[in-house]
């Protein structure tokens, strides 16, 4: 498993990296086939002093994305705190892929595309990212928009073998895109 630690608007002090070292080499148990994992440490300029240490945190692993992020006043409060919050989605990760197994089903997934960023005045495309389509059902990629935190997901459909877009409703629900050309 390969460790990148990142400070932004901060420099990571050897302390503060050794602590993140000894919290993320845990994972290694809970996921022994993690290919990455990237932790960025970084303080915010806001209103909130509760709001301003924050930790981000990327799991790769077979091609799986899990992500999480937490703030808090104190840096190792956030370390620990997203520490938790990754323990709970492998668990859930394993979870499904464990019944997906039973089922029958594949468990493989792509990655999720970063949204456009945009200025204020005049919007423009400013960033593009490529990724890879993995095939997979509409309930894997739904689990898998769940486990990264988004709103959406494209995703390539296994059954109709086609570039598909699976999203979250305000109602809770899941809709499901299928362009068609004209």
């Amino acid at each position: 498993m390969q460790l990148v630690i990142q400070g932004k608007n901060m420099e990571v002090s050897d302390w503060l990296r050794q602590y993140v070292e000894k919290k993320a080499g845990k994972l290694d148990r809970l996921l022994p086939n993690a290919d990455e994992v990237r932790v960025e440490l970084s303080v915010e300029h806001t209103k909130s002093a509760q709001d301003r240490q924050v930790v981000q945190m990327t799991v790769r692993s077979n091609g799986r994305i899990l992500r999480a992020e937490e703030k808090s006043a104190d840096m190792f409060a956030s370390v620990d705190a997203v520490m938790d919050k990754i323990h709970r989605q492998i668990s859930r990760f394993k979870e499904r892929r464990h019944d997906r197994r039973t089922q029958g089903g594949d468990t493989a997934t792509a990655e999720l595309p970063t949204p456009v960023e945009t200025e204020e005045e005049t919007p423009r495309i400013v960033r593009v990212k490529r990724f890879v389509l993995t095939p997979m059902d509409e309930e894997e990629a739904a689990e898998q928009m769940e486990l990264l935190g988004h709103d959406f997901f494209v995703f390539y459909n296994s059954r109709t073998a086609e570039v598909n877009v699976v999203y979250r409703r305000h109602d809770g629900n899941y809709g499901l895109l299928q362009p068609q050309l004209p």
